[in-house]
């Protein structure tokens, strides 16, 4: 589990770019639509962040060569970019924001909360 940031700092329409340790990828981390979600950062065409895409409802478009995904499953919606990225469950505890990259995210499920206990 790898803490974000408070839900507070993370504004409606914007996104994070979050380290994930040497083992995974950076992820990106968006808030759009009143949810989060969490989806590879790289984009699985070239090398460029989506963290630093154009956030449009649930889908990001690469800043580099305009692949668009959806941050619901990851997958692609049109060319250049033909495979999807990874998605990454997020939580909620106590008003921070948390990815879980060895988690994969489940369409339509919402952001799971939990009591501070839980985080151990």
């Amino acid at each position: 589990m790898i803490p974000v940031c408070r839900i507070e700092d993370l504004p409606e329409g914007e996104s994070v770019r979050v380290e994930a340790g040497d083992a995974t990828a950076a992820i990106a981390v968006f808030h759009t639509g009143g949810a989060f979600y969490a989806i590879d950062d790289t984009c699985s065409h070239q090398d460029a962040s989506l963290s630093d895409g154009w956030l449009e409802g649930c889908y990001v478009e690469c800043p580099l060569h305009a692949a668009l995904f959806d941050l619901r499953s990851g997958r692609p919606t049109c060319l250049p970019a033909r495979r999807p990225v990874r998605t990454h469950a997020v939580t909620v505890v106590d008003g921070m924001l948390y990815v879980h990259p060895s988690v994969t995210a489940v369409p339509g499920e919402p952001v799971r909360t939990a009591p501070e206990e839980a985080v151990a």
